[in-house]
């Protein structure tokens, strides 16, 4: 998955719950794509995680190859909370 193909939406995270991202940052001193995501459930707390760990392969419970977190839908037209 390429930084482009990582946009704004609501997304799944492998071992369950769902995250909204944001937008796309860059690092300051490297230069390095950072995804900006909140989650959606308790606090709400926003995230910042390389775009290549965002996409990246993991394996999930039973072994197979999965993507860390996967595109469910778009934003909500609702404010952040």
């Amino acid at each position: 998955m390429s930084s482009a193909e990582v946009r704004p939406g609501i997304y799944r995270h492998f071992k369950g719950g769902d995250y909204e991202v944001l937008y796309l940052a860059r690092h300051a001193e490297t230069d390095e794509y950072l995804v900006i995501y909140r989650q959606l459930y308790g606090d709400h707390t926003c995230w910042a995680r390389p775009q290549k760990s965002f996409s990246e392969l993991v394996e999930d419970a039973s072994g197979e190859p999965v993507t860390r977190f996967t595109r469910v839908g778009d934003r909500p037209d609702k404010p952040l909370d």
